[in-house]
């Protein structure tokens, strides 16, 4: 490969990964049955092997999946997960999802897609993934309601229903 192919590729790397960058930085509390309800900050927990680090330390699952989380989820892993994770096992630039409910709690994912930096330098699943993966997940500044619907569309890529 010569200079010039190299710089192209590289910049053609910087603007893929900026592409994948978006967010809305507008965070809202969600109130509604079968949302994740953020802990108030005197009961949150810095860390725990099964919960992660963040304000949730209980979210309330919905048994069927609930149809109109998974279309909310699903659309928000197309605008801002896809280009890094698959939804099989294959790892792309993040791992894949398929069984990610299976081997981490609600809350632990929870915390982790609204609290990656912290998760990311003081979570030891997140830095042995970090170790794994060589790519430090972007912050996507989900909102509680979006990262609930990730939940939930990660919960019907496991095959729940």
């Amino acid at each position: 490969m010569n200079i010039k192919h190299l710089a192209l590729v590289a910049i053609a790397t910087g603007i893929f990964i900026l592409s994948a960058c978006g967010g809305n930085p507008t965070e809202k509390t969600a109130t509604n049955e079968g949302t994740a309800q953020p802990a108030n900050a005197a009961t949150v927990k810095k860390t725990t092997e099964e919960k992660g680090i963040g304000k949730y330390t209980h979210v309330e699952l919905t048994h069927p999946l609930d149809a109109g989380l998974v279309s909310s989820g699903q659309r928000v892993y197309d605008v801002k997960c896809a280009s890094c994770h698959k939804t099989t096992d294959e790892k792309l630039v993040g791992p894949g999802w398929k069984g990610v409910t299976k081997r981490r709690t609600p809350e632990w994912i929870m915390n982790f897609i609204t609290n990656v930096d912290e998760m990311l330098d003081r979570d030891p699943a997140s830095q042995a993934m970090l170790e794994e993966c060589l790519v430090r997940m972007p912050n996507q500044n989900l909102s509680d309601e979006e990262a609930r619907a990730s939940l939930e569309f990660m919960r019907q890529v496991d095959g729940e229903n």
